[in-house]
């Protein structure tokens, strides 16, 4: 899943070196942590958050499989 996510906001970014993407998975939950550049912020986000939802319902489709409640977080 890291892989996915990984290269997904790396397509939308300008700075692909400031990207870092790490996984927290604490029984039933997993969270992925996405980090990106204060100014490359605003392309992964999305207008109204457009990007960022489908970047987690990607998420949620990879680890259903798993059964684990799926959360993607954005930001520092």
């Amino acid at each position: 899943m890291k892989e996915v996510i990984e290269y997904i906001v790396k397509c939308l970014v300008e700075d692909k070196d400031a990207v870092k993407v790490s996984i927290d998975a604490d029984g039933d939950e997993t969270i992925v942590h996405v980090s990106v550049a204060d100014a490359d912020m605003g392309r992964v986000i999305g207008k109204n958050g457009k990007i960022a939802s489908s970047i987690r319902t990607i998420a949620k489709s990879l680890a259903g499989k798993d059964h684990k409640k799926t959360f993607v977080k954005f930001g520092e």
